[in-house]
């Protein structure tokens, strides 16, 4: 039976050697949440570090943490205290990290941490080839990684490959700066599937891979070598039911069950029933922006004295990589800087900032989720944070409010919340205002829709997604590739073309017959192509079809005077020469409660996006979307639903900034096969260059030419690298 083998740098468990003993606890954390069906419930394999280095491992010991590790369906890479210096230590997090987050002034660029890098990432390898059998999918998480999808691909090339970046990726001119950024690139390219939190590090991405590389990027689509590999993006979620029970659970406490952290955080709420707490919890990492944080509460209170005694800054800093030089500098900054405040603020009664620099247990955390007014995250960047997304499950009444960093990845989910600059001091003393003075009703709203938001699109759903994704990727890599269209195979074409007595040719229009343009009404058929056409059906033997995409009004007024056959909106309608339009199906709408959910995946999966219903479809606008990511997901919408309905008769019709399915039978292959019905065609062509062009390819005979148009991947015998090649060969007809 084939697995999932899921790989990152640590296990989802916590092991400890007590008294000579082996003590194991399965992690809580997000990525073991998210992960739990796909590794429990799919036959799943763990592969990471156990958290303890060769050197801290009794020999005696090794067999019961063999165990342990087994019977969490896990396996684990044995790693030394060298391999964590060099590796974890060196490359990931003085390297990696701040010029992911974009503090190239902290990157260090070391040789030796760069090798050790590289070997970590080959034994991280070896024990993936080791529990790999056919047919198994690899998942591979994080910037620990990211030479094992290649080094997997390698030595198993077969097999499906998934990878996740939880931070953000750069863009190009800051990511172009790491000295090794190709054999990076090169690492990250052994995935069939490469998933980013937001757009924009998907962006960035497929920029350095087409600028660094010089890779051919389409849409969210890298032709490497003889693969294609799918780029997207996937919103990590959380796990919302669960923080939305715990805080239910927190508001029903009594006296006796409640922990001492929410006694005092009640008893400070009856003392001041007026005063309003802010909460401010991270990991402490000069990424966070902790400091600029401080610095802007500070200047609240200089410029709103009103406040005095009437807010409190609840702040949680967790440690992290205490060991690095940069973080006991900012360590240092921040305690400094709540001195400074206290000092300058405090009353008798009254301190401004509660600090506290240590980890907490989740009940304590849901204390302060509960209990604070207003949650303040203002990373400098964040690849996702999640904080963000737990103080909005929490809100169980839905009051409170979330002031956010832009340049966290939430932000692109969490649009209602009161988003600022970070490094805009005034404008987060402003915010923190607003927030404390915004009333009831308008929280309630803005929690309302973020709520809503976030637990359709949980940490499952983003699991089950990319999962989903990958499987698919790995059914298009078994589609037979075209050839090339080179002088040999067109002189084999023309060999058909001269014994044929009776031919038709099917001719897509926009990205075949003409290039792509910027303005749509600039795509009118010059007079060259015109006349080609013109000489292309003049042979009595020949018979052209010009099948589009394009409307009807359109097509006719372009090709009045020429002698064809119009076919428009994929399929739809038919124009026999010198005859009018005729509709070639009726309509029905009994396939919208199927379709209707999967358009509102993808309205979640992507900002400014609506659906709109009528009577006979459904319409995917996304004009007010961000412009990239909207033609992204508009193909990728639509390759979607072509799946989900080959079997039920809808057209799916792409309009200006809008995707449209619609109630019909008809498709480009559909309406392809009742044009040559019952007639005795012994040539038939068919070229176009996109996904609506693919049902012809599929639907007409074998004995057909079918020919693709910029891309081997597809159902097409054969493949033109562009435009200028498909006037070649229609003029190679005609000569």
């Amino acid at each position: 039976m084939s697995k999932t083998i899921i790989v990152s740098n640590r296990l989802p468990l916590q092991l400890s050697i007590e008294n000579g003993q082996v003590h194991s606890a399965p992690s809580v954390g997000g990525l073991a949440t998210g992960l739990k069906s796909v590794h429990r419930d799919n036959n799943g394999l763990w592969i990471g570090w156990t958290g303890l280095t060769v050197e801290e491992t009794p020999s005696n010991l090794q067999s019961a943490i063999d165990t342990a590790v087994q019977d969490q369906q896990c396996a684990a890479v044995e790693l030394t205290q060298e391999d964590m210096d060099g590796f974890y230590y060196g490359f990931s997090n003085r390297t990696v990290w701040p010029l992911f987050h974009y503090f190239m002034e902290y990157a260090e660029f070391n040789e030796e941490n760069w090798e050790i890098y590289k070997t970590v990432n080959r034994k991280f390898a070896q024990v993936v080839i080791d529990n790999l059998e056919d047919g198994d999918n690899v998942w591979v998480h994080d910037y620990q990684l990211m030479l094992l999808p290649q080094m997997i691909r390698e030595q198993r090339p077969n097999i499906s490959i998934g990878f996740f970046l939880h931070i953000p990726f750069p863009s190009f001119e800051v990511f172009r700066t790491l000295p090794w950024r190709d054999e990076i690139l090169h690492g990250l390219l052994g995935a069939d599937l490469l998933g980013f939190h937001t757009y924009d590090y998907e962006r960035h991405f497929l920029s350095s891979v087409s600028r660094i590389l010089g890779y051919e990027v389409s849409f969210n689509a890298i032709t490497y070598k003889d693969r294609v590999i799918k780029v997207d993006s996937f919103p990590m979620g959380i796990d919302y039911e669960k923080f939305s029970a715990f805080a239910k659970a927190n508001h029903e406490q009594t006296d006796t069950t409640q922990s001492e952290l929410q006694r005092r955080l009640d008893l400070h709420a009856t003392a001041t029933p007026d005063a309003k707490m802010i909460l401010s919890i991270d990991r402490l990492d000069y990424t966070k922006g902790i400091a600029n944080r401080l610095k802007a509460f500070e200047h609240f209170l200089e410029k709103y004295p009103d406040y005095s005694e009437k807010v409190r800054l609840v702040m949680l800093a967790v440690p992290s990589r205490a060991n690095v030089p940069q973080y006991q500098v900012l360590k240092k900054e921040i305690d400094e800087l709540v001195g400074r405040i206290n000092g300058k603020f405090s009353t008798v009664s009254w301190t401004p900032v509660w600090y506290f620099y240590r980890s907490m247990p989740f009940n304590n955390l849901i204390d302060l989720y509960t209990s604070c007014d207003v949650a303040l995250i203002t990373p400098i960047r964040d690849g996702m944070n999640l904080v963000a997304k737990e103080y909005v499950a929490t809100r169980t009444d839905r009051t409170g409010v979330l002031i956010l960093s832009e340049m966290a990845g939430a932000a692109k989910e969490m649009n209602e919340a009161l988003l600022i600059n970070p490094n805009n001091l005034s404008l987060i003393a402003d915010t923190i205002k607003q927030a404390l003075e915004m009333p009831v009703e308008e929280q309630k709203k803005r929690n309302k829709y973020m709520q809503s938001r976030l637990k359709r699109y949980n940490v499952e759903k983003w699991a089950t997604d990319f999962m989903k994704k990958l499987n698919a990727v790995e059914h298009n890599r078994n589609i037979v590739k075209a050839k090339h269209v080179n002088e040999k195979r067109q002189h084999a074409i023309m060999e058909k073309f001269n014994a044929a007595s009776k031919r038709i040719f099917f001719l897509d229009y926009d990205g075949t017959l003409r290039g792509f343009v910027n303005n749509p009404e600039d795509a009118k058929p010059d007079a060259e192509l015109l006349e080609m056409i013109k000489k292309l059906q003049q042979p009595k033997e020949n018979e052209v079809v010009i099948i589009s995409g394009r409307d009807s009004v359109t097509l006719g007024e372009w090709f009045a005077d020429v002698p064809v056959t119009l076919i428009s909106e994929h399929g739809v309608l038919k124009k026999a020469y010198g005859r009018e339009w005729e509709l070639t199906e009726t309509m029905n709408n009994d396939w919208v409660p199927t379709i209707q959910p999967v358009l509102q995946t993808f309205v979640d999966r992507t900002p400014g996006t609506f659906i709109e219903e009528k009577n006979y479809s459904l319409a995917w606008h996304y004009r007010k979307a961000d412009p990239d990511l909207g033609e992204q997901r508009a193909n990728e919408l639509s390759n979607v639903i072509r799946e989900l309905t080959s079997n039920n008769g809808l057209t799916v019709l792409s309009g200006n900034k809008v995707i449209e399915i619609k109630s019909s039978n008809v498709h480009k292959g559909k309406a392809a096969n009742n044009h040559i019905l019952n007639k005795d065609y012994d040539f038939i062509f068919s070229i176009g260059d996109d996904w609506t062009d693919e049902f012809m390819f599929q639907d007409l005979p074998e004995s057909a030419i079918t020919v693709k148009v910029g891309v081997a991947n597809t159902a097409a015998r054969y493949y033109v690298d562009d435009t200028d090649q498909v006037r070649e060969l229609i003029e190679s007809f005609i000569a």
